[in-house]
């Protein structure tokens, strides 16, 4: 039976787990004949519900006990998993990932494979193009470092600025070499865009909060981030564990599980375009949604 907490601290997991007992408990319950329950550590949205169509049309029949752990910031989940509060989370890229390892503690993480990516848009409440946006204007980024680099390069394929290369994917506003209308560019927490975008001029923000505040349908839309060949590589969303529960049985069913065409044909259908199925070949799923057409 799924059982979703919504939590937001390390703590609050921590308080949300201890019901039903940490992983190696519940390991110890399956030696003993007990539950088998798999752990999972999400984003609400699109993550959560993904797991939640999976636990309650396929996991059943699959024979996969799912407790999905709802987390509504990007700092908890591996932090989580490291501790062992969860046996598998599922939020992030492997740019944010290879940014984490590098930056947090002595852990050994691995990516089991990808789900879907979340199109980054630039949306704006007071401006309908991006050729209207004023000289000087301000455009909020997500201030993470792997997803501000990601977001210079949308503003970067609108002729906005020029980023120097060599600055990669570790460019932030200090890289820019030229930019001939004054854009101010703001870092903020990924989370708080959504809420600054009626103080800016426009705001590039990761696909789950965009549809968390429903910004595809309530404000302007004025660039799609480009597809480049390593599109699935760098941003595609996936499922990680620690590297010694890599090939858990359960981890493994969950991987195959995300890849049924039931799953795909649920990400089309629900976030037309906005976010974007990748399938078990590591191929973006084609859809006809609204988002594509813009």
């Amino acid at each position: 039976m799924r059982t979703t907490s919504a939590v937001i601290g390390a703590a609050a997991v921590t308080l949300a787990l201890s019901a039903c007992g940490a992983p190696s408990e519940q390991a110890a319950e399956t030696e003993n004949g007990g539950g088998d329950v798999l752990t999972v550590g999400v984003s609400p949205v699109p993550h959560g519900d993904i797991l939640a169509f999976i636990d309650e049309n396929l996991a059943e029949e699959a024979g996969l006990d799912l407790d999905i752990v709802e987390i509504s910031d990007y700092n908890t989940p591996n932090a989580a998993l490291v501790e062992g509060e969860l046996d598998a989370n599922y939020f992030q890229h492997r740019s944010f990932l290879g940014e984490w390892v590098e930056n947090g503690p002595d852990a050994e993480l691995t990516y089991i494979t990808d789900v879907h990516i979340e199109r980054l848009g630039l949306y704006s409440e007071s401006v309908e193009s991006v050729e209207d946006l004023p000289d000087g204007a301000e455009v909020a980024v997500p201030n993470d470092p792997a997803n501000l680099a990601r977001a210079l390069g949308v503003l970067e394929a609108e002729g906005l600025i020029t980023v120097d290369p060599e600055a990669g994917e570790s460019a932030t506003e200090n890289d820019i070499t030229d930019n001939p209308r004054d854009i101010t560019v703001t870092p903020l927490e990924a989370a708080q865009l959504p809420r600054s975008i009626s103080d800016v001029d426009a705001a590039i923000v990761n696909g789950n909060y965009a549809i968390e505040a429903n910004l595809p349908e309530e404000s302007n839309v004025l660039a799609w981030e480009p597809e480049g060949e390593d599109y699935v590589e760098a941003y595609a969303n996936g499922l990680v564990a620690l590297e010694e529960n890599a090939d858990d049985e359960r981890v493994q069913l969950l991987a195959e599980l995300l890849h049924d065409e039931r799953v795909l044909e649920f990400v089309q259908e629900s976030w037309q375009g906005v976010v974007l199925a990748v399938d078990g070949d590591g191929n973006v799923v084609e859809t006809g949604g609204a988002a594509d057409e813009e």
